[in-house]
């Protein structure tokens, strides 16, 4: 099976929601109005009242309190009320996998933690249209669980690098392509943006010549996610080179700064979308 079959089979199993598709025409149609968006988010309770609880988290920093979609959609904005809703349904499409509670449980903090450091440098480093990283880290490596689901044994050994080995070049020699290149693929079947899915699909490749700034910053994050968890015995010259670093630029601070970051956001985000994960911490 190449990338193409198992982004094929996993948008068969792992279906977007017909309040998705609506939401997603309607701010495809510039003459929807907010009104119009709020009244579709309403129709799903779960879908709202998690918009409500992560627009008044302290992660988005809101001084004042947001009691309702509209107010909500004014305040953060189209974009990101539509990660908000990208972030729901995703997480509600991977609820049926089959998978052991503890590995999806690790999964969603690895991937909410690559989210916050994502959506922390680009803050740090005032990088435009930044409303859109967080989605990015959080669904970087969505192709594991498809892979998990689909071959499950093949996952297992993709997964077994040893700590001179980098994971997504055991990918490629186990699978023929990288977990990232799989999510990427899921997402276009899903009929996501580009602006989603190509700095998803990047998100390996070392050579920034022509690499987006959102492309960079997933590169980053992700490896700086994994130093604290798969890969924390490798040698951090091998996940992140001086020469890598200085792309953007990001200095040592920036690094601690963002891990601190994750320590202080990651318990917030997960109670709200994986509250299982969230009993770890």
């Amino acid at each position: 099976m190449n990338v193409n079959d198992y982004a094929e089979r996993a948008s068969e199993m792992f279906v977007l929601s017909d309040s998705f598709i609506r939401i997603k025409e309607l701010i495809d149609d510039e003459s929807s109005t907010i009104d119009d968006i709020a009244d579709v988010i309403l129709l799903d309770p779960a879908l709202a009242g998690t918009i409500l609880k992560l627009a008044n988290s302290s992660f988005f920093n809101y001084s004042g309190k947001i009691d309702t979609i509209s107010k909500a959609v004014l305040v953060l904005g189209i974009t990101e009320v539509y990660n908000l809703v990208i972030t729901f349904f995703t997480n509600k499409a991977f609820k049926g996998i089959d998978a052991k509670q503890d590995y999806l449980d690790d999964f969603w903090c690895k991937s909410v933690d690559c989210a916050l450091i994502v959506k922390y440098l680009g803050a740090r480093l005032n990088i435009a249209n930044s409303e859109r990283l967080f989605i990015l880290g959080l669904l970087h490596n969505l192709g594991e669980l498809v892979v998990h689901q689909v071959s499950p044994e093949q996952m297992l050994v993709a997964n077994s690098f040893s700590s001179t080995e980098l994971p997504w070049e055991k990918q490629v020699a186990s699978l023929g392509f990288t977990y990232g290149a799989c999510s990427a693929e899921l997402l276009k079947q899903w009929q996501l943006p580009f602006s989603i899915i190509e700095p998803i699909r990047n998100q390996d490749d070392n050579d920034f010549t022509y690499s987006s700034d959102e492309s960079k910053l997933l590169y980053l994050a992700k490896r700086i996610m994994l130093s604290q968890y798969d890969c924390s015995s490798h040698a951090i010259e091998l996940l992140l080179t001086e020469d890598t670093l200085q792309q953007l630029p990001i200095d040592q601070n920036m690094l601690k700064g963002a891990n601190n970051f994750c320590d202080l956001e990651r318990l917030s985000i997960l109670s709200i979308l994986n509250p299982g994960a969230a009993m770890i911490y």
